[in-house]
Parts: structure tokens; C-alpha cells; sequence
């Protein structure tokens, strides 16, 4: 997510600079930080025109104690460290975009979550206990950017869907990997709601936010079409051109998570999203629709 806003924003003549963990050439700027404590960097965040923080360790895994602790001390430290960095500059920045997700709100199949009515998740029944900790992280990650004193800046959480773009690495390249070798049917009953978003809507929709000074608070950045977890996949695979896709049972996908050490609750978690305050705002999405994205973010995958 880094990546495709560093490229948009430079791509169009604005002075970026990226805080990493690892440094790497790049058309930008690129300052080392250990994602945890304030250092020379705080200089790049005097005068800056909005700060947006994404960091945060991978939940790609297994969630074991040390995996537990490194996801959830790499969101709350380095929003810290961001918060206090802010409140010490001479000119704060007038935006903070904080990076938040979209695995806070409840499993549910009945009706989308929006920011104002949407469930938060933690209690519903019947769910593992590793849903849980996904939600005591997302909740925590955004209770730490609320206590960050920063009366000058206004302060917005991205309640993020999956970003999908054609990028190598991405959700969107492991997804097409799968359906090209005939994975790419549903996954358990295919009932659990996908909610995504494309990149070029993402992009858009921080440029918007940074424009709208009214918006604070918690924004979903999904597009407003969330769809069953088979629909999402055949749509996938004609866009790939692939006639088959073998579906997984829930067994099968459990013992595939131990192998591949990750969890799955990346692909069973029902995550019905509806985007309401871009929407209500006059946000107007360029791929709100799955089929359009899919063939469009496909097309530049082969390419």
C-alpha cells in the first residue's frame, strides 16, 4: 500500500519521503526507522502536508505468541512513535492518516458495515478465538492514534479492505497464482463476503480525504460492492481465462494454513464493508464493481 501511494503522489511532482525498516533505491526519498521510536526523522514531519502511517508487521502467519506480539507492538509502537513525532513539531502536519483495517467490524453475512452503524467484531458466537485477537489488535491500533495529542491535526483511520493491484507480491498476484493453477474455487461454502478495493480507488480516495477537511475520524476505504467469497472467485477466473477452479473445504483450508504458516481467517472471515462516508461525501469510485476490476487489474497482470 506504501508502494502504489509513494509512486502515485511522485509520479505526480510531490516531494516524497518513506520511513522503512529497510533501505532500498527508490525514486523517493528513503529514510531509515526501526518502526518503533523517534528519531532524525522527525524533521521530515515539521512542515509536512499529511503523514501516513502503514506500518505494521505482516498477518500473513501463523498466529503463535511471538508472531502475536510482533503484530501488535509493531501497530501500537510505531503509531506512537508517529503521534509523538507530530506532537513535538514545530509545524504540524494539517492531516495524519492512520492506517486502521477493515477486519474490525463483526463476522456477518446479513447486511454491510458502515462507520456509523457497522458491528464491531469480538463478540459473535462460534468464531476463533485467533478472529478475536485480529480484533483486539485493530481495536488497540486505533485507541493509540486517539490518545496521540495532536490538537492541529486532524486525525483519519483507514478501515482498509484488501488492496488489489497487479504488483508482484500482492494480494491480487497470489489470488491470479492460484486460479492459474486451478485453485481458484470457493473457498469453504463460498458464503463469507469479500470486501476490496482497487488501487487506483485507493489512491483516489486518500487524495480526496486529504481534500475534504471536514472528514476525521474513521473512514472504509472498500469498494461498494462486497461479494460472496464464490461470485468473487468465478469472476476472478474469467478474468483470467481459466474455466476451472477446485474448490477447498474448510478442512482442506485449515491444513493448507499450517503448511503455507498462515491463518485462515484471511479467507473465511465474512468481511461485508460499505464505504458510507466516502459515498455519502461524493466520492466517486473508477472500479466499483468486481468484474471491472478484475478483468482491468488482470490485463496488467499479464502485461
Amino acid at each position: 500500500m506504501g508502494t502504489i501511494l509513494a509512486r502515485a503522489f511522485h509520479g505526480e511532482g510531490k516531494e516524497v519521503v518513506v520511513l522503512s525498516r529497510s533501505i532500498r533505491t527508490a525514486p523517493w526519498r528513503v529514510i531509515s526507522w526501526d518502526g518503533q521510536s523517534v528519531g532524525d526523522w522527525i524533521a521530515e514531519i515539521d512542515g509536512a502536508d499529511v503523514v501516513i502511517n502503514l506500518a505494521g508487521r505482516s498477518v500473513n502467519c501463523r498466529y503463535n505468541a511471538a508472531n502475536r506480539k510482533e503484530i501488535m507492538d509493531s501497530r501500537i509502537l510505531s503509531t506512537h512513535a508517529v503521534g509523538e513525532a507530530i506532537a513535538k513539531a514545530n509545524r504540524p502536519p494539517p492531516l495524519w492518516l492512520q492506517a486502521s483495517t477493515a477486519t474490525i467490524y463483526s463476522h456477518r453475512y446479513d447486511a454491510p458495515n458502515d462507520e456509523l452503524s457497522g458491528i464491531i467484531g469480538g463478540n459473535e458466537p462460534d468464531v476463533p478465538e485467533t478472529w478475536r485477537f485480529s480484533i483486539d489488535v485493530a481495536r488497540a491500533w486505533e485507541e493509540e492514534a486517539a490518545r496521540a495529542q495532536t490538537p492541529q491535526t486532524r486525525k483519519i483511520l483507514l478501515r482498509s479492505a484488501m488492496t488489489m493491484s497487479p504488483d508482484r507480491g500482492g494480494i491480487f498476484d497470489v489470488l491470479m497464482k492460484l486460479v492459474r493453477r486451478g485453485l481458484g474455487g470457493r473457498a469453504a461454502n463460498g458464503k463469507q463476503y469479500v470486501s476490496w478495493i482497487h488501487e487506483t480507488d485507493f489512491v483516489n480516495a486518500v487524495r480526496w480525504l486529504i481534500d475534504h477537511r471536514e472528514i476525521e475520524g474513521p473512514v472504509n476505504l472498500s469498494a461498494p460492492s462486497a461479494l460472496p467469497n464464490e461470485q468473487f472467485m468465478r469472476e476472478l477466473r474469467d478474468a483470467a481465462g481459466v474455466k476451472i477452479g477446485l474448490p477447498a473445504t474448510q478442512w482442506m483450508l485449515e491444513l493448507g494454513a499450517v503448511f503455507m504458516r498462515t491463518e485462515t481467517e484471511l479467507i473465511l472471515k465474512s468481511r461485508r464493508v460499505w464505504p458510507g462516508r466516502l459515498l455519502d461525501g461524493g466520492f466517486t469510485f473508477a472500479f466499483p464493481d468486481w468484474k471491472d476490476a478484475a478483468g482491468e487489474l488482470a490485463s496488467r497482470w499479464h502485461s
